[in-house]
């Protein structure tokens, strides 16, 4: 117990230190009040946003888009992958393609998916999916094919059938590298779908923060800031959760 809550104390102890400093440099005058306000100030805004309820509609927004890309890039990702590292005839035709697409910041594809799919859901969709896609395919594929060959000889051994194969012995021992892809494309999808709501949302948190930041509303612009933090902090402990929930031989490898 005390090796499981000892990085959690250090971790808030570190947080408490630098709003601590923060609020201390504000205090002093040695930060601008209109730019950086104090965290006591913020967190009135904060309050405010919470107890009135505003903040459900815009976070519903964000999760709903970057739910449905995160699971779309996640079953592509991991059904790909799987594919590519158990066949060498599917693994030479998608290669290129993803060796071609995998280094473009996603960033730059944004522009173009414009173009393509115009300004609305569908593009932050896809922007989610390219972002968190590559992470997962590409931990799949290493999983697969760092597969030990001792278990693929005893299913042939047995005349186990391919797709048992897959679902029974390759997928399973694949799955600690599969969640160490998805804890990546995690990320990375909730820093997209932010940026494609800056720059074709019409609501969300990422369209808020950027239209605070133009209307000089700064204290509730970074009040929407700490929102967007604990959001990801939440979405990582989910995650930690499932993740021990699921494969519980992690550990034991």
């Amino acid at each position: 117990m005390r090796s499981g809550i000892a990085p959690i104390a250090v971790g808030l102890c570190s947080v408490i230190a630098v709003l601590a400093a923060w609020e201390f440099a504000g205090y002093a005058g040695y930060l601008n009040p209109v730019l950086v306000p104090r965290p006591s100030l913020i967190g009135q805004t904060l309050w405010q946003i919470i107890s009135s309820g505003e903040f459900i509609a815009p976070l519903g927004r964000t999760l709903l888009l970057f739910g449905i890309g995160y699971g779309l890039a996640s079953f592509i990702g991991v059904t790909l992958g799987l594919l590519m590292g158990y066949s060498d005839e599917v693994y030479g035709l998608f290669e290129p393609l993803v060796e071609l697409i995998r280094p473009l910041p996603k960033s730059a594809l944004v522009p173009a998916l414009f173009l393509f799919l115009g300004i609305g859901p569908a593009t932050m969709v896809t922007v989610v999916v390219l972002a968190a896609v590559f992470p997962v395919l590409i931990n799949t594929l290493q999983g697969v094919r760092n597969l030990d060959p001792v278990l693929l000889e005893t299913a042939r051994t047995f005349h186990t059938s391919q797709w048992r194969t897959i679902t029974r012995i390759v997928l399973p021992a694949a799955m600690p590298m599969i969640f160490a892809g998805m804890r990546v494309g995690l990320g990375l999808g909730l820093v997209l779908v932010v940026l494609a709501e800056m720059l074709a949302g019409e609501s969300g948190i990422g369209f808020l923060i950027l239209d605070l930041q133009r209307a000089f509303q700064i204290r509730d612009m970074y009040a929407w800031v700490a929102i967007l933090a604990a959001l990801g902090g939440a979405l990582t402990i989910v995650f930690d959760i499932i993740d021990k929930r699921l494969i519980p031989w992690r550990g034991r490898a």
